[in-house]
């Protein structure tokens, strides 16, 4: 590699056969637990849809949920360390880079920090649950306005907040353009696809994102709402979200539709566990 090039993706960290191994089983470990919970997000905002009300739709549900079923301990210390994953593995693409051309630029290097912090954090939280202190409990309602009514006390909060609802804005449009063109394709090993499980992983990829992009985007528009009225409770977390939907004109019908995307999602996290390239 040439200077040039060098300077272009940034300084080059070999990685051990060792290391990449670890990495791939992280990998696989918390694109699982992910799917895990999207699964279950899906099919508590489908139960809200039929008027089953008894669950919040979000990951404190989910977590609930798998509290409740036999081994449910258990299976929230899996989850919780597959999660763990989840940080190591952007932790690697942070520190090594990330597969494909462009996966040591600093930018993707940045990407993959803010995700490692993101994932870790999700991993404490459900890990503290599975420990029985509290972490993960809150939904995602409560924490939205907490967090809200936080930053909106301080200088130029109310700034901030709207920056924030028009960011989650547009990412939710990037995460749909991104589905609707099919860009995960370049993540995949579509060779070792059959063509009918080819076209089943596209189902899964651009209803499930076209799902989380729609709840990322109507998030946003509350978060936004929230800081022209100078209100927190006004901003919505994902269970607040989705329940909205049912309360649009198209009814729990629009809201169906999206809980179905998103256990799409979830799917597709598990093919992605199965055939993305580490």
């Amino acid at each position: 590699m040439n200077a040039g090039a060098l300077t272009r993706q940034g300084p080059f960290v070999p990685r051990s056969e060792a290391t990449g191994a670890v990495t791939r089983a992280a990998a696989r470990a918390g694109l699982t637990a992910w799917g895990v919970i999207y699964l279950l997000i899906g099919v508590l905002a489908l139960r809200v849809a039929f008027g089953d009300r008894q669950r919040q739709a979000d990951r404190s549900g989910a977590l609930a949920e798998i509290a409740d079923q036999p081994f449910g301990a258990v299976l929230l210390w899996a989850l919780g360390i597959g999660l763990v994953g989840m940080a190591v593995w952007r932790l690697s693409e942070a520190l090594f880079g990330a597969v494909g051309k462009d996966g040591r630029k600093p930018r993707k290097r940045l990407q993959a920090l803010a995700r490692c912090v993101f994932y870790a954090v999700v991993s404490w939280s459900v890990l503290s649950f599975a420990a029985g202190t509290g972490g993960g409990g809150r939904s995602s309602d409560t924490q939205s306005r907490d967090i809200t009514a936080q930053v909106m006390r301080l200088p130029a909060g109310q700034w901030a907040v709207g920056a924030a609802g028009a960011g989650i804005v547009v990412a939710g449009v990037w995460i749909g353009a991104r589905a609707v063109r099919r860009k995960f394709h370049a993540e995949l090993k579509l060779g070792e696809m059959s063509a009918r499980t080819r076209r089943l992983v596209d189902v899964a990829g651009v209803g499930g994102g076209l799902a989380r992009a729609l709840v990322f985007a109507a998030a946003g528009a509350f978060a936004i709402r929230a800081a022209v009225d100078f209100s927190p409770d006004r901003a919505k977390g994902l269970d607040d979200t989705l329940r909205a939907f049912a309360a649009t004109p198209v009814g729990p019908s629009l809201l169906a539709i999206v809980a179905v995307g998103l256990v799409l999602f979830g799917l597709f996290a598990f093919a992605l566990a199965r055939w993305r390239r580490v």
